[in-house]
């Protein structure tokens, strides 16, 4: 029934009757059949109050919006909601049969190291055999079974529909990724989290958020909302990481490598070979490389922990366990030994961490090329960025395209030169075809040198005019590698 869908909504007015049943969401008009409650949005592209009519002749019954139309149809109910994309929010939890508090849903929210944490989590809950969920950049997963990954947090009603599936094949945990689009367009909304993690927050999305201010207000304001019995980890080391946390109702941890913390680790030693740490007094080695990757087991071990995880056993398992694909994703010639590293690093941040990381594993003074790209109608302020951090710390840098999307690739480009400055001119060119940009890499490479790919990680695909042409960097390189070695 349309009443008990509207439970907890914050209704202005209502016209026509709630007491009529539902067969089916949506936000998208194409997608009504007979029997829908639409849910009209007003997204950044389109108003989904212009497509009310088209709504009702599909078959739409019941009309969720924020502008009820002049003319109303008496034959259909009108529902009139302050934000409808909160409305969206807490309808689907409804009318899924509110599947997360059926779950202990683990959100982690940040720049960097989101698919890293909520991947290594549900790792980590599957080997203490735990059925789990994953919804993450990567892919969605539920148990073994794997269905494709569209949006880092899907909509709110595919969102609810996707628990509803984990409900009904026996999941204890979802460990999700919570953007700050998400956070912001409200397809989290209606969710009952039993935990919150904050990994970091960098430079980026400033395209959709405008200013800083408003991307960190975003994220905070997920914390925010979280409920009293909720946990809610934050890196105590981010200068933001207190921040994070300070309104929040529920209890507070923190993890870090330099201050004193709940989940404090130390790095003994950080090595191709994995790192060396002590967690809170416990000596461990992890396969996973990088000081970035310190800070994202620690995440997951305080979570683990807050969970009531023994925490010898969560260790031992986190020992063994690999991260997220295109994370530090790293490959060997066989001949020449020349190190491949395919990774996500879309930000500045994430690539001068990734580098510094590169930089401290190198032997002697071996070389590091790096290719690097930056995406079409995306924040397009970081461009030069990249480049800067890309020469400042490689030896060699080819910048190319990334997923130039419906902007020109060459135009991208001379926004990403204009963070190369004189003194990096000699060791930078521009290659705007990416397979060519790695073919180049390879070929400029010696004996043990250490080749990055960053920007497109588990990408399986390169998006141009609205086309997406397959092109996997792994294999690219790979491939080149091969080559090489004939």
């Amino acid at each position: 029934m349309l009443k008990e869908i509207l439970y907890k909504v914050n209704i202005r007015e209502v016209s026509g009757s709630t007491s009529i049943e539902i067969k089916n969401l949506q936000t998208d008009s194409r997608e009504v059949t007979p029997g829908t409650c639409f849910i009209a949005l007003k997204g950044s592209l389109s108003n989904g109050h212009d497509f009310i009519s088209a709504a009702i002749q599909q078959g739409a019954v019941a009309i969720v919006c924020e502008e009820l139309p002049e003319q109303l149809n008496p034959a259909i109910t009108y529902i009139s909601v302050p934000d409808s994309s909160v409305a969206a929010g807490i309808i689907s939890h409804n009318f899924f049969g509110e599947p997360s508090t059926k779950l202990k849903v683990v959100g982690v929210t940040g720049t960097n190291g989101k698919t890293t944490i909520a991947t290594l989590l549900w790792k980590l809950f599957s080997g203490l055999g735990y059925k789990c969920g994953l919804i993450s950049t990567v892919q969605n997963q539920i148990g073994d079974t794997i269905i494709s990954s569209t949006h880092t947090t899907p909509d709110a009603i595919h969102l609810n529909e996707l628990l509803k599936k984990m409900v009904d094949e026996k999941c204890s945990y979802v460990f999700m990724e919570c953007s700050s689009h998400a956070i912001h367009q409200n397809r989290i909304a209606g969710i009952d989290f039993a935990a919150g993690v904050f990994s970091n927050i960098t430079h980026d999305h400033l395209d959709y958020h405008k200013t800083f201010e408003e991307y960190i207000r975003v994220k905070k304001s997920w914390f925010d909302s979280l409920p009293k019995n909720a946990i809610a980890l934050s890196n105590a080391d981010e200068k933001r990481g207190a921040v994070m946390l300070q309104n929040t109702s529920a209890k507070k941890y923190f993890y870090s490598l330099k201050t004193l913390a709940d989940f404090k680790g130390k790095i003994l030693e950080n090595s191709l070979n994995g790192l060396h740490m002590t967690v809170n007094d416990i000596d461990v080695h992890f396969k996973m490389i990088g000081e970035f990757n310190a800070y994202n087991l620690l995440a997951v071990y305080g979570v683990a922990i807050c969970l009531g995880e023994e925490k010898y056993q969560v260790l031992q398992l986190l020992s063994t366990l690999s991260g997220a694909e295109g994370r530090f994703d790293y490959t060997l010639s066989h001949h020449e030994k020349v190190v491949g590293i395919v990774d996500y690093a879309h930000t500045p941040d994430a690539l001068l961490n990734v580098l510094v990381t590169i930089k401290n594993l190198r032997q002697g003074e071996k070389k590091i090329i790096t290719v690097v790209g930056c995406g079409g109608n995306r924040d397009s302020a970081k461009r030069p960025l990249m480049a800067e951090v890309a020469c400042q710390y490689s030896d060699k840098v080819i910048l190319t395209s990334d997923n130039p999307r419906h902007e020109d690739p060459l135009e991208i480009l001379k926004q990403m030169e204009t963070g190369v400055n004189v003194v990096s001119r000699k060791k930078c060119i521009t290659i705007a075809d990416r397979k060519e940009a790695i073919k180049t890499a390879v070929s400029l490479s010696e004996k043990e040198d250490i080749i990055l790919i960053a920007g497109k990680g588990h990408e399986k695909y390169q998006e141009i005019k609205g086309v997406k042409y397959d092109f996997d960097d792994k294999k690219v390189l790979n491939e080149m590698f091969e080559l090489l070695e004939k």
